[in-house]
C-alpha cells in the first residue's frame, strides 16, 4: 500500500519540491554550477522557507544512499522520481550533485538575490500561486463554452471561490504589477501562469489584469 502522507512528507516532502523545480526543465547541473532549475528552487527558498533547505538536503542525500528496493516499490512506499531526461544510472549521483549544492549554499550563507522576473514555470507557479490558479482554472481555452465573456468569468470566479483566496490573488496581480515589467513580459506572465486566451480587446495583458485587481478589490461577498 502506498505511504501515509505524513510519512510520506517527512521522507520525501522537500525532496519532491526540488525535483518538481525540473519539469520542464533540463537536469543540467554541474559540480561548480547548478542548473538554472536548482537556481531557481534555491532563490524562492531562501526568501521564502530557508529552513526547509537543510530538510531538502538531508532527504535527497538520503534518497541517493538509499535508494527503494523492490520490497519498497512493490509496497509503493517510495518516491517515484518523475523522467527528468538522465539514464537511471545517473540519478542517484545527481541527487547527490544537488545535495552538495544545497549544502554550499546553506554553508557559504549564499542568499540569491530576488529576480524580477521568474526564471521557470515552477517559480511562477510557487511566486504566483493563487494568481495561477485563478488564470489557469477560469482563463483556459475552455472559458468561452462556459462563460459568455471574460468579465462573467471574472465575476464567477469571485462568487465562487473564498473572499479570503480572492483577497490573495489581488495581492498577487499588485506584487506582479509592482515589478514594472512592460507589456511583452506581461503577457509572457499570464502564458506561464495558465492563460490560454488573449485579454479582450481593449486590454493588453497589463491593463486587464490592473482591472480585474479593481474589480475583484470592489467585489464583496454575501455573508450568509
Amino acid at each position: 500500500m502506498s505511504m501515509k502522507p505524513i510519512d510520506f512528507d517527512r521522507r520525501y516532502g522537500e525532496l519532491d519540491q526540488v525535483i518538481s523545480a525540473y519539469l520542464g526543465q533540463p537536469a543540467d547541473d554541474e559540480p561548480d554550477r547548478p542548473s538554472l532549475a536548482l537556481r531557481a528552487y534555491l532563490r524562492h527558498i531562501w526568501h521564502t522557507r530557508p529552513w526547509a533547505l537543510s530538510a531538502a538536503e538531508k532527504q535527497l542525500r538520503a534518497y541517493a544512499n538509499n535508494p527503494p528496493g523492490r520490497l519498497r516499490q512493490r509496497l509503493g512506499e517510495f518516491y517515484p522520481v518523475p523522467d527528468i531526461g538522465l539514464p537511471d544510472s545517473e540519478i542517484q549521483s545527481w541527487l547527490v550533485q544537488l545535495a552538495d549544492h544545497i549544502k554550499q549554499s546553506i554553508e557559504r550563507g549564499e542568499v540569491p538575490r530576488p529576480s524580477e522576473l521568474p526564471e521557470t514555470r515552477w517559480e511562477w507557479h510557487v511566486r504566483f500561486p493563487e494568481l495561477g490558479q485563478f488564470l489557469g482554472g477560469w482563463f483556459s481555452q475552455d472559458m468561452p463554452d462556459e462563460f459568455t465573456d471574460h468579465e462573467a468569468a471574472v465575476r464567477d470566479y469571485a462568487v465562487s471561490t473564498d473572499h479570503t483566496l480572492v483577497a490573495r490573488v489581488v495581492g498577487e496581480i499588485h506584487e506582479l504589477l509592482a515589478l514594472g515589467l512592460d507589456e511583452a513580459d506581461h503577457a509572457v506572465a499570464v502564458a506561464e501562469l495558465g492563460m490560454e486566451l488573449e485579454p479582450p480587446g481593449d486590454h493588453s495583458p497589463g491593463s486587464w489584469l490592473s482591472a480585474v485587481a479593481d474589480e475583484l478589490s470592489a467585489f464583496r461577498p454575501k455573508h450568509v
